[in-house]
């Protein structure tokens, strides 16, 4: 469908109908799959190209866009130049999560630019101190950027209940941290006049599955994402967007299964995460807790009996938690992330089936669940993104 540029009813308005028109342009050439000329910007979003090449033109002297080599085609004439999202502009993600402290660079065109991951056990941590290392990681990573790059923004994801709007982790079960201002402890380690803004991890790490990069869909519009780290988050997507309340929702760890189950740390009692959470399955599995997912599927495949009844009491958990929040949300279409996604094929069958069963939808909208394995700390990933974003929504900020 064509998108439109915004007209100029009067010259008051021209600041803002430029600053429009040149998010939209921008985001064209973020979403396409690959690149595109001035014309087809023009094309795409029925303007002229004249107009289309004068709003381009700005943003590759910014260095928003970036023209690339031209492709030598078997006809006459002149070929057109492709355009690329700029690579010079690029956020900071950070993650303090329970298993591991995370620091990644993620430019405009998606790519990760730098990154530290350091696993590690920070349950009952001080948070000045596990922040403090976080700093570290973001120092010796910056340390690492070209000279021309350009940081618009930082993010931190936290996997607990996050004030986003007030900069405020309000509580993390698995961290023992609670009515904490991050932002402060990590002021030292981000340039100056670069604010980190707390999220949610669950939140944050979804959005890397309903966007592939900065401005390009991902492959799911519409999902329930489980986050799956030493603690299990949820968060739900609706047309790619993460719905919800600034971090306020998304504990489906904390979603009780059975109220006669085991204590958490959360206060109740019989919590999703200590039957599916990473720990929980390794030690029902006779695992040591630093063991990798890894081996946990090939003892399973061996036919290993606490393997396979610490994986069935996991499908069974999950099931019971994600059954009430697809009958709720009505969403059938299941992500998992983490540990859950490298254990998705062991997972998946009996995890179909109890959905199947307990979701009242299922006899017309069978619920299915899909993994999206890939690197440690989506959240960090996921943080770069949303700070990347308000590039997107405003360039002419960043036109000086």
């Amino acid at each position: 469908m064509t998108q439109r540029l915004a007209g100029a009813p009067s010259s008051a308005r021209q600041s803002t109908v430029r600053t429009t028109n040149l998010g939209l342009v921008l985001r064209t050439v973020c979403a396409a799959d690959g690149p595109l000329s001035r014309a087809d910007v023009a094309a795409v979003t029925g303007v002229t190209r004249a107009t289309a090449a004068r709003l381009v033109d700005e943003l590759v002297a910014a260095g928003l866009l970036d023209e690339v080599e031209r492709e030598l085609l078997p006809r006459r004439g002149r070929p057109a130049t492709p355009l690329v999202p700029g690579a010079r502009f690029a956020a900071l993600g950070l993650q303090a999560d329970a298993g591991l402290l995370a620091a990644r660079v993620v430019d405009l065109r998606g790519r990760v630019v730098a990154e530290r991951v350091e696993p590690g056990d920070l349950r009952g941590s001080d948070p000045a101190v596990a922040l403090e290392a976080l700093g570290a990681l973001a120092t010796d990573v910056l340390a690492g950027l070209p000279a021309d790059a350009c940081l618009v923004g930082a993010g931190l994801a936290l996997p607990g209940v996050v004030d986003a709007d007030a900069g405020v982790l309000l509580r993390a079960p698995n961290l023992g941290w609670s009515d904490l201002r991050p932002g402060p402890l990590l002021a030292p380690f981000v340039p100056a006049g670069l604010d980190v803004v707390p999220g949610n991890e669950a939140d944050l790490a979804a959005r890397t599955v309903a966007e592939e990069a900065p401005g390009r869909a991902g492959p799911h519009r519409d999902f329930v994402y489980l986050s799956g780290q030493i603690g299990i988050g949820g968060a739900v997507v609706l047309g790619g967007r993460v719905t919800g309340s600034s971090g306020w929702a998304g504990e489906v760890g904390h979603v009780c299964v059975d109220p006669d189950g085991p204590a958490c740390s959360c206060g109740s009692t019989g919590c999703l995460e200590l039957y599916a959470g990473r720990h929980a399955l390794l030690r029902a599995a006779g695992l040591p807790l630093d063991a990798p997912p890894g081996d946990l599927v090939r003892l399973a495949a061996e036919g290993d009996p606490a393997a396979v009844a610490a994986l069935d009491a996991g499908a069974w958990a999950l099931g019971v938690a994600l059954a009430g929040v697809v009958n709720v949300v009505g969403i059938p279409t299941v992500v998992l992330g983490g540990h859950l996604a490298e254990l998705a094929d062991l997972l998946r069958p009996a995890l179909e089936e109890h959905l199947a069963r307990r979701v009242l939808s299922a006899r017309w909208r069978r619920p299915r669940v899909v993994s999206v394995p890939g690197p440690p700390a989506a959240g960090a990933s996921g943080a770069a993104l949303q700070a990347l974003d308000d590039v997107l929504t405003d360039p002419a900020r960043q036109l000086g």
